[in-house]
């Protein structure tokens, strides 16, 4: 596709249909926006916004955050899942309060060092909170390019996309330009077939039904309860191998997800 043709269709789109009125886009505080980037990561957006107001409500600074109980922050972040993120979040509060005066620093070699932020929320960091172009892949915009540039195309890699994704940032607004992008690769989503698929780096996610993810989730709630954690007894309510729990408990332990264990 022609890359005048591409800007055009996607701001066309961007201006008609574009979510406009996101909590996260309305604000350009760079800890209100990592904490959506954080929260959005395989997470939909309906169950983000509550959960992103409450947090923010309850932990409206880095410096707050830094100073939580590690308790306290994990039961604010029940129900969304995988909440390792919540302590990875934590823990880039308590570097950036330390380290940085609580100010996020704005280069991507200083974002990419900070606990828990990828090369795509450091590039996102730039764009949403900063303004400052950089070129970036999350799943949205990798459906994109995929669609309209790789259309015949399997195994494409990353490092395929970039030189494009770069070639048509908009640099005068990047913010609007991934915003856009990113609400035109969830319609997408919706009325073709997953482009995704054509990645290379595509893989399916797992079922959650008795996995051992759901475990994680059930033995961290159990915890957050004051429960006590007898691997034992913990087997026979969730129905699993023993060796399995003491496995998960143990993991939990070293990652900071149990408060009490």
């Amino acid at each position: 596709m022609d890359d005048g043709a591409f800007r055009r269709r996607i701001l066309q789109h961007w201006r008609t249909h574009g979510r406009h009125d996101l909590p996260w886009r309305t604000t350009s505080n760079p800890y209100a926006i990592l904490l959506s980037e954080v929260m959005l990561q395989q997470t939909q957006v309906d169950r983000v916004i509550p959960k992103y107001r409450l947090f923010l409500k309850t932990f409206p600074t880095f410096r707050a955050l830094a100073r939580a109980s590690t308790r306290d922050v994990l039961g604010i972040w029940q129900g969304l899942g995988y909440n390792r993120r919540a302590v990875s979040l934590q823990r880039c509060a308590q570097v950036v309060t330390q380290t940085y005066r609580g100010r996020v620093p704005k280069t991507y070699e200083a974002l990419i060092q900070l606990p828990g932020i990828g090369p795509y929320t450091a590039g996102a960091l730039l764009a949403f909170a900063f303004n400052m172009p950089y070129p970036m892949i999350e799943t949205n915009i990798r459906r994109v390019y995929l669609h309209h540039y790789f259309a015949d195309m399997s195994g494409v890699a990353d490092a395929d996309l970039l030189p494009i994704i770069e070639r048509t940032m908009d640099r005068r607004h990047p913010r609007e330009w991934y915003w856009a992008l990113m609400d035109y690769g969830s319609v997408l989503a919706r009325r073709v077939p997953n482009p995704n698929r054509r990645s290379e780096h595509y893989v399916r996610q797992s079922k959650f039904e008795g996995s051992h993810r759901q475990l994680r989730g059930a033995l961290v709630r159990e915890a957050l309860q004051g429960k006590k954690l007898v691997p034992a007894q913990l087997a026979r309510k969730f129905r699993r191998p023993v060796a399995q729990v003491k496995t998960i408990l143990a993991e939990l332990s070293r990652e900071g997800l149990l408060a009490v264990y």
